[in-house]
């Protein structure tokens, strides 16, 4: 998905039934009576060739206090500043109102992209609305009708400039993964001021995410306090970290999905999720109070899942007495909850004092040094030929799996491929046995390593071809034969 839309405006104007136009399906609720929608509905949209995220919202109102009314029109702000664009809808028949007035004023201080729609615009019903429109100062209304399908083209035409200008921006913040090598190709992934090193902060709520950035940053750029859940969408700052051009997003803390309930956290969790795609080095933040919860051991494995490099951050660790023995404790829980992040760097840190953010520095550098590794050809086939030696692959069915050559073909993560015979007979303990020895021989602790298996092609040009249907001749000199 590109970008996301959210629709705007103020109860029973069609937002639902736009909602439904777009993806294609009648996923809200739809009815005469205003304020059915109360809370975010989510959908993948599609309007000709775009492919983007659209928000249903509830109707804003001008209620500001704590009553239904105020949390619905709080939550729909929130949806106004997550989105990538706003579609402002008001109705045509019913024409401007006080309120429309109100949200126009709103929408221009807190969205960057206005699209304004007139709904319920077909026939000469909606004229005089669609005319009074342009008083709102948001540019030439789109004339829609959600019920019957008209305007969609118009939007479309809107939508597409926008959808190539956020395409274009996604693929510049994207840093570059997977990436193909050849023997011999040196490329520099050193981080500098027109491409910094992107971090991504995540863990549990409360864990100090916010406070450690502030704290790297020198000043106080985000909001902090005591009570958990303060951050709701990724922000990225840049600086320069030690001398280290860095872009460090803020995420929200991430709860079990099934605590998750209220739709703006789950909003900031996907939010804090896509963030994680868009880092090189993650830092998995943990509270020392309460370390390596099943939650913290979720984040840091999708972390690995997505083939970032992960550093292990344990926070409050001024407020810990006996610190020699829980820092044992923490190494030991780590090499047995996470194996499949053995070696990666584990720093204690104090994001109140400062303490320890120099060693974290030089581990999410020491980090992204290991994730763009390159291991030349004749090396990985000298150890290879010596791992195979001192463990042989198994046997199945008494034909021995032979490895017969690996190089490396991708970096950000290290992955590389082997070519052998019958790659899908290998079990899969004996792929981890590759997998922890390169981790050792080539000095890669922590860093997702992906290994594939690919057969050799066989030269015999004849196998697997069918065999051909004797000939009648054949059949009467093998019965003579016979006899």
């Amino acid at each position: 998905m590109s970008f996301t839309l959210a629709i705007v405006g103020r109860p029973n104007v069609g937002k639902s039934t736009l909602f439904n136009r777009l993806v294609g399906k009648r996923l809200a609720l739809v009815d005469d009576q205003p304020g059915v929608t109360r809370d975010l509905r989510e959908g993948d949209a599609r309007l000709g060739d775009l492919r983007f995220t659209v928000i249903d919202t509830a109707g804003l109102e001008e209620a500001t206090d704590d009553s239904l009314q105020g949390r619905m029109r709080r939550l729909t702000e929130r949806a106004v500043d997550m989105a990538d664009v706003c579609l402002f809808l008001v109705d045509a028949r019913a024409g401007i109102t006080p309120v429309d007035e109100g949200l126009a004023e709103i929408l221009r201080k807190r969205s960057a992209h206005v699209i304004l729609g007139a709904n319920k615009a077909e026939g000469r019903a909606g004229e005089a609305g669609v005319l009074d429109a342009y008083a709102l100062g948001l540019g030439e209304p789109v004339r829609l009708s959600a019920e019957h399908g008209e305007g969609m083209d118009e939007l479309y035409h809107i939508l597409r400039p926008l959808a190539d200008q956020f395409a274009e921006r996604t693929e510049a913040d994207a840093p570059e993964v997977e990436v193909d090598i050849a023997e011999g190709d040196e490329s520099d992934f050193a981080p500098t001021r027109a491409r910094p090193l992107q971090i991504a902060v995540i863990g549990r709520p409360n864990a100090g995410k916010s406070t450690l950035i502030n704290r790297i940053l020198g000043e106080d750029r985000l909001l902090t306090g005591p009570e958990a859940g303060i951050t709701r969408d990724s922000i990225s700052v840049s600086a320069a970290w030690m001398g280290t051009p860095v872009r460090i997003f803020d995420t929200a803390g991430m709860r079990k999905k099934a605590r998750v309930v209220d739709k703006v956290e789950k909003l900031s969790v996907a939010d804090g999720l896509r963030a994680v795609r868009f880092a090189e080095v993650v830092v998995v933040l943990l509270d020392a109070a309460i370390p390596f919860e099943q939650q913290d051991l979720r984040i840091a494995d999708f972390a690995e899942t997505e083939g970032r490099a992960v550093v292990i951050a344990v926070n409050k660790w001024d407020l810990e007495d006996d610190k020699q023995e829980k820092l044992r404790a923490l190494r030991a829980g780590f090499e047995k909850l996470l194996p499949q992040l053995r070696g990666a760097p584990l720093v204690t840190v104090s994001a109140m004092t400062g303490k320890g953010l120099d060693r974290l520095h030089a581990a999410v550098l020491r980090a992204h040094e290991v994730w763009n590794r390159r291991v030349p050809t004749a090396k990985l086939n000298q150890w290879l030929g010596a791992m195979v030696e001192a463990h042989p692959p198994p046997a199945p069915k008494g034909r021995r799996i032979r490895l017969r050559y690996m190089t490396q073909a991708k970096t950000r993560p290290p992955g590389f491929v082997v070519m052998c015979s019958n790659p899908e007979e290998l079990p899969a303990a004996y792929t981890r046995y590759l997998v922890n020895g390169l981790r050792e021989a080539f000095d890669m602790p922590g860093t997702p390593i992906r290994v594939f298996l690919r057969s050799q092609a066989d030269k015999n040009p004849y196998k697997g071809r069918k065999k051909a249907a004797p000939s009648k001749l054949r059949k009467h000199l093998e019965g003579r034969r016979e006899t």
